[in-house]
């Protein structure tokens, strides 16, 4: 019977591969739930009126919740049962959900910002003036008591976005054992040649969750926040405006549901399995050293030991010798830092790419998150598989690996300075961008909003309510546009013998003006279908590397360490790459500000219109910049990891070296004992 035969063969439905699906869906369920939230991000922060800077505040507290646990469950976790303690991290993140849409039935209804509503309600026979001739200004609010401004504080709901904070911190808390106790897990009873595959196989069908969440994102950024409790016709707003607040409450729910249902297979999961295919290794584990044995370097290899009883005692005693060990591996420390910079650049990128699609091209958030959904996420699913496949089938070591995710890292890069001169014009703004004459200008000072056409308005200039004139020109509000007189309710309203559109130097016939902003030129269109092409590409380059880089982390740090590596990984790079530079980011983001929204209660609200030009080279820069240095640590990286596989060679060919000394000399005592037997025959024979 051959060897092949002697073999049994694997069963279809394998507890290893019920353990794959299962994760497999863990993560597609956690990247559904983690994209909706960044898909959100410019919904909860028109709802709450908060600026960039605190928003990255919220989406780094995602962070924070994995930062308070990660170290102790990727290190304990790793000796107690794997499967339930990632189910119960499921249990977690669903309440984080569920907590997260709260306010949303905590606070009152939306109520968006308008200069509309400051006049008495009115029907089409009594049509609304935007510009008052009288000289009073019943806009400019006179500064509210402190009682009443408490009171408007409590009404509004203002501070409800901490719900948010806190659920989105527990999901992060949930989300810890995931990926180290999963992935230490798999690769602890798969057959080294299958990691590579599995894990491409995990990250492939995980990246289908963001497609899903960005696409959820997309449909409940059209929906109206409070549908079903107001009248949406008396809305005059849609979800193209700047103050428009999508219903992003929904989505939190539906991805909290399917997240509990993810979970539920762990509960059933055995805590160990057997390895696979390699029964023989059982018998005599010293006839196979695997890759990642000869490639760590032998002073930081552990003794062999005999399994002894785990205690809490035992292990925390034990802590802190393993990290010591852990960080004395200069392989480790420069993976650490070369991801730490590059998360740094695509945490940053991924938050505000939405925002970015929608002040430099003029897009609506929902078609922004739409298109990330539906057109780069695939690409980064494709590059994911593709880095996977290569590396199976051309069984490259981790030098080959580290050579693969260099080159991918690069030519994205490559492909993603070229989005720098794919750029449009901003939008006419007058008193913004360009000028009440129409010379081009930008302005950070809110009173040239104010011109000879419209100071016998006694207009305000601390709101946002935009019209479109009829000359291509957007005016910051009806009375600001000079407007006499309107007709029409909701969305159908119409301004007519506005005094600015007649005074542009581009007059139009018509001196009329409809709510919103002005659409950008048909070149922007075209601009930004360059850019969605160059940023598809740009992703599968990128993702093809992702595999391979994962597999040199894996390969270069001892056995026995391999779930706290991976933990220590997570908590350093989501605590100094994933909350600062929302924070970070942010910041400079919101000093490219144009006009500043008003709070219901007063105060600076939300930004409604940026600079786009000084929004691109700030956000673009920034990533530049980071992925930049990213280069040079991967070059000092794979520096060491050349230096390693030299060492190892040599140690090799020492060893054969001293094989084949062995065997000569064996072969020479063998031959003078046949040697001198003869001579004794010869010796009888005469």
């Amino acid at each position: 019977m051959s060897v092949k035969e002697k073999e049994p063969q694997e069963p279809c439905c394998s507890k290893l591969k019920m353990f794959l699906a299962s994760l497999s869906f863990v993560y597609f369920a956690k990247a559904f739930q983690g994209s909706y939230m960044k898909s959100s991000i410019t919904q909860i922060e028109r709802r709450f009126d908060i600026p960039s800077s605190l928003i990255g505040v919220i989406d780094g507290s995602f962070e924070v919740g994995n930062l308070l646990v990660i170290a102790f469950v990727s290190y304990f976790g790793a000796k107690l049962h794997r499967p339930k303690l990632i189910a119960a991290g499921c249990l977690f993140m669903t309440t984080g959900s569920l907590i997260t849409l709260l306010p949303h039935f905590l606070q009152g209804p939306y109520k968006y910002e308008t200069t509309i509503t400051h006049y008495p309600e009115t029907n089409v026979t009594k049509p609304v003036l935007p510009c008052l001739a009288n000289g009073t200004n019943p806009l400019e609010d006179e500064p509210p008591s402190a009682e009443s401004q408490a009171e408007c504080e409590k009404t509004a709901g203002s501070s409800m976005w901490i719900y948010v904070f806190l659920g989105n911190m527990l999901r992060g808390i949930g989300e810890t054992p995931v990926m180290p106790l999963g992935v230490s897990y798999l690769d602890d009873f798969a057959r080294e040649e299958n990691t590579a595959f599995y894990l491409a196989c995990i990250q492939t069908i995980g990246i289908l969750g963001p497609m899903f969440g960005y696409m959820l994102g997309s449909y409940c950024a059209k929906l109206y926040v409070d549908i079903g409790s107001v009248d949406l016709a008396t809305i005059t707003i849609n979800h193209k405006d700047s103050r428009w607040v999508g219903a992003w409450w929904l989505g939190f729910l539906i991805t909290g549901a399917v997240m509990l249902l993810a979970g539920i297979p762990f509960w059933f999961l055995p805590k160990s399995l057997p390895k696979q295919g390699e029964n023989q290794a059982k018998t005599n584990p010293d006839t196979q050293e695997s890759e990642q044995d000869n490639f760590i370097p032998t002073e930081n290899s552990p003794g062999t030991e005999k399994p002894t009883q785990v205690t809490m005692a035992a292990l925390a005693k034990d802590f802190l010798p393993s990290l010591k060990r852990l960080f004395s591996n200069t392989v480790f420390l420069l993976i650490i830092c070369t991801a730490l910079v590059q998360v740094n650049g695509f945490i940053g990128m991924i938050t505000f790419k939405p925002k970015f699609m929608e002040q430099t091209y003029g897009q609506s958030p929902s078609k922004a998150i739409f298109l990330i959904g539906i057109m780069n996420l695939p690409a980064v699913a494709l590059g994911i598989i593709t880095g996977g496949f290569v590396m199976k089938r051309f069984k490259l070591n981790v030098l080959g690996a580290a050579k693969v995710s260099i080159c991918a890292s690069f030519f994205s890069f490559c492909l993603l300075l070229s989005q720098y001169f794919l750029q449009c014009e901003n939008g006419q703004v007058a008193g913004l961008t360009v000028s009440y004459q129409g010379e081009a200008e930008i302005s950070y000072n809110p009173h040239t909003l104010l011109s000879p056409c419209n100071t016998d308005c006694s207009c305000s200039i601390k709101h946002w309510d935009p019209v479109c004139a009829y000359n291509g020109i957007t005016y910051a509000s009806p009375c600001l546009a000079g407007c006499q007189t309107s007709t029409g309710v909701g969305k159908e309203m119409v301004f007519h013998n506005c005094t600015c559109v007649r005074d542009a130097p581009i007059s139009a016939m018509n001196m009329s003006a409809i709510l919103g902003q002005c659409p950008r030129k048909d070149d922007c269109d075209r601009m930004f279908k360059f850019y969605m092409g160059v940023s598809v590409v740009g992703a599968f380059v990128s993702a093809c590397g992702a595999t391979p880089s994962y597999i040199v982390l894996l390969r270069s740090i001892q056995p026995d360490l391999k779930s706290l590596a991976l933990g220590m990984q997570t908590l350093i790079v989501r605590t100094l790459g994933g909350i600062p530079p929302p924070i970070y980011f942010g910041a400079l983001i919101d000093r490219t500000c144009l006009k500043w929204g008003t709070k219901r209660c007063g105060g600076q609200g939300a930004c409604r219109l940026y600079d786009s030009d000084a929004f691109r080279v700030t956000f673009l820069g920034l990533i530049y910049g980071l992925y930049s240095l990213s280069y040079l640590l991967w070059g000092v990286l794979y520096n060491r990891l050349a230096h390693r596989q030299k060492k190892l060679a040599l140690k090799e060919q020492a060893k054969a070296a001293e094989q084949d000394r062995n065997a000569v000399t064996n072969g020479n005592g063998h031959t003078d004992v046949a040697n001198h037997k003869n001579e004794q025959d010869k010796e009888t024979t005469i």
